[in-house]
């Protein structure tokens, strides 16, 4: 029940507030907040009292504010990862706790879509290396949940022991049972409270078990079983592998679907309960795929992913899908934009001119075909606007069977349209978009080419020439070229402060397992910063399962300073340190290290994030210039000399002092990089980056973005 203090809260907050009280809110009801103290909590504390007294006298610090404030009982508490609570409160209240001693940030419980299944406007190349190891090491993923039914997520000898520090559980439902918990899944658990029970579909499952489908495949790609056959639908889809296959999964369901998908989404007070969970659970790395809104100051959810990072926790977050500003912008987020992943290019080859140019998934396609357009045959009793959408039904199988299929976007799901020329015996589909849509990788239920609006018309005039067209659909592998960033990928700023994302990695058509009570068979192809985020999180397992004694972010440097240039050399600020490497390729001799409570220091001090010892740097350039430090430590085996170039910069000189180093193994060394304006900058940015290179060949690099 509500504690009768408020008056006594106004005169704590100042004589002025009690005789000037708070305006009378026009909300008619409470509002769930989120209410962040002062200081870390138990995992960033440094001192040497005990996680128990810590937690004791957090909850006590929590209770008077609540006092304070007049409040109900909260409806989460967080101590690990933060001192905080989520509590219903009036608009009066939620002014009140802002001026209250101790209080750190108020912020209303609000509610982000996944980073997830986007599309995608370019044909993708080069195939995903499959993933090996991860043993020992346990994933935690806040997501949409998880389905245990799928064999790439089943327990597996190689998974190895349990690490003895975990302290996750199997909470179990009327639909989740212990054994869902099946050893690859270590632990699985669900908070609701900021989504609402009340706001779910009806088929929504309060269990950890997936109602959408994609933490599954994000699951799945950061740790799915190697070497699994993937059949859906009696279709042979490949053989299938996660990143790190070994590594076992601490499921957080923090996503729920809502009778309406626009209103699909993760809580705020949701998310940061589950990453308060998954810090005290001790996992090695927690993927996060919940859109962040991006720059300023850190809300809530960077706080507990703070508290996560200062428990040496690899921290891994989907820059987001919407080519603009990117999320995550903290130094203590290994934030992951996208690249290009398999090649899934596709043609449709024509009698006479350029072949017809998209995206094609299917493995078997049909011999050469005559081409229609679907609003030509509509079935009877249709209309040709239904026709031209191929809605389920519309389409006369008389006309359409055994051709190829021109279909529209529009009304129904693209894999409806293709289930729509199946149901008209037609052999296969041209899958059409309106201007200013995307491209996007799908399973068909017929082989399937996906084209843009461009290619589209000139296929509609090559049917409307004289006489029959017909077609081929044919695989057209590096027709898309070197590995690039995505365009829908979204970039960095060059007000943040720190180089944001800090890499890239595959991110469209990407094999993945999903959740049978998605619809959609039991697997899809996963495109989106979320299957990036989850690549990387793989390799970060692998990566601390070869090194255990690596911290997490000895871990993050190898990973970036050994990724390489995307296409195009693209500025940092879209690709970060580059498309990241395999786990046996990041061998990178050098790191740069820093301690976990770093980033609470700066944070606190107000410092700029550029001092830190971080694997990049964004820094400001005055006219007298600027001088940026790092240290590097020898993970190698021996000692080994160095040599530096500075490279890329258009508009700044850049030198590297002392040019050359000899570092013993294990030991730490630092260098100076010194930077002048040359000519004024065309834009907000100068990007290029500084590369050691070891007398071994190893290569160091690090991108740094010079700001006005």
């Amino acid at each position: 029940m509500r504690r009768m203090v408020l008056g006594a809260a106004l005169a704590g907050v100042g004589l002025c507030a009690a005789l000037n009280p708070v305006p009378v809110s026009a909300e008619p009801t409470d509002s769930l907040y989120l209410i962040t103290l002062d200081g870390p909590g138990t995992a960033g504390d440094r001192s040497a009292e005990s996680a128990a007294n810590l937690r004791t006298s957090m909850l006590a610090q929590q209770d008077d504010t609540l006092e304070l404030l007049d409040a109900d009982d909260p409806v989460y508490r967080w101590t690990t990862a933060l001192n905080g609570f989520a509590v219903e409160l009036s608009a009066d209240q939620a002014r009140l706790a802002r001026g209250l001693p101790g209080v750190a940030l108020v912020e209303r419980n609000d509610i982000r879509s996944l980073a997830g299944t986007t599309t995608a406007d370019s044909a993708s190349a080069g195939p995903v290396p499959r993933g090996s190891g991860g043993r020992g090491t346990v994933i935690g993923v806040v997501d949409s949940g998880i389905s245990p039914d799928t064999p790439a997520l089943v327990s597996t000898t190689s998974l190895g022991a349990l690490p003895t520090d975990f302290r996750g559980t199997c909470e179990a439902s009327a639909t989740w049972s212990s054994s869902d918990c099946n050893g690859k899944i270590a632990s699985a658990t669900w908070f609701v409270t900021g989504f609402g029970a009340d706001n779910l579909r009806s088929s929504a499952e309060l269990s950890p078990r997936d109602d959408s489908g994609h933490g599954t495949k994000v699951a799945s790609v950061a740790a799915g079983n190697a070497k699994v056959t993937a059949i859906s639908s009696g279709r042979r889809l490949g053989t299938f592998s996660g990143t790190a296959p070994d590594a076992r999964l601490a499921v957080y369901k923090a996503c729920w679907s809502a009778p309406d998908p626009a209103d699909d989404g993760c809580s705020t007070a949701d998310v940061v309960s589950a990453i308060d969970r998954a810090v005290h659970d001790r996992v090695d790395v927690l993927n996060v795929s919940v859109a962040s809104p991006g720059a300023g100051a850190p809300d809530t959810v960077d706080l507990a992913l703070l508290g996560a990072a200062e428990r040496d926790i690899f921290v891994t977050a989907a820059a987001g899908n919407d080519h603009r500003s990117a999320g995550y912008q903290h130094p203590w987020v290994t934030t992951v934009g996208a690249s290009s992943g398999p090649d899934r290019s596709g043609a449709l080859e024509l009698p006479s001119g350029a072949p017809i140019t998209g995206i094609l998934t299917a493995r078997s396609l049909p011999d050469r075909a005559p081409v229609v357009l679907a609003a030509d045959v509509p079935a009877p009793g249709r209309t040709p606007a239904e026709a031209r959408l191929c809605l389920p039904g519309a389409l006369d199988a008389a006309r359409a069977a055994d051709r190829i299929v021109l279909c529209e976007r529009g009304q129904v799901a693209r894999v409806d349209k293709s289930a729509a020329v199946r149901l008209a015996d037609g052999v296969g589909m041209v899958l059409v978009n309106a201007p200013g849509e995307s491209l996007s990788a799908d399973f068909h239920s017929v082989p399937t080419l996906h084209v843009d609006a461009t290619e589209g018309a000139r296929l509609r005039r090559a049917v409307a020439a004289p006489g029959i067209l017909r077609g081929r659909l044919v695989h057209t592998r590096g027709a898309a070229g070197a590995p690039a960033v995505l365009p829908w990928s979204a970039r960095g700023s060059a007000d943040a402060g720190v180089v944001k994302p800090d890499l890239v990695a595959p991110g469209f058509g990407l094999l993945a397992a999903t959740s049978p009570a998605a619809g959609n068979g039991n697997w899809e192809l996963l495109s989106g910063t979320s299957g990036a985020t989850a690549r990387v999180s793989g390799l970060a397992a692998s990566l601390r399962s070869a090194h255990p004694n690596w911290s997490a972010n000895r871990v993050r440097s190898a990973l970036m300073t050994t990724s390489r240039q995307a296409d195009h050399r693209p500025s940092a600020l879209r690709q970060g340190a580059g498309i990241v490497r395999s786990d046996d390729d990041a061998r990178p001799g050098l790191v740069f290290d820093l301690p976990p409570s770093a980033y609470r220091r700066a944070l606190d001090a107000g410092r700029d994030p550029s001092v830190l010892n971080l694997p990049s740097a964004e820094r400001r350039v005055p006219a007298r210039g600027t001088i940026i430090t790092r240290r590097v430590t020898n993970v190698g085996p021996k000692a080994m000399y160095y040599s530096s170039e500075a490279t890329g910069f258009d508009a700044h000189i850049v030198t590297v002092v002392p040019a050359a180093l000899k570092i013993a193994p294990g030991d730490t060394r630092s260098f100076h990089v010194h930077v002048l304006r040359r000519t004024p900058m065309r834009g907000a940015a100068d990007s290029g980056s500084v590369t050691w290179r070891g007398a071994n060949g190893t290569r160091v690099r690090i991108p740094l973005v010079l700001t006005r």
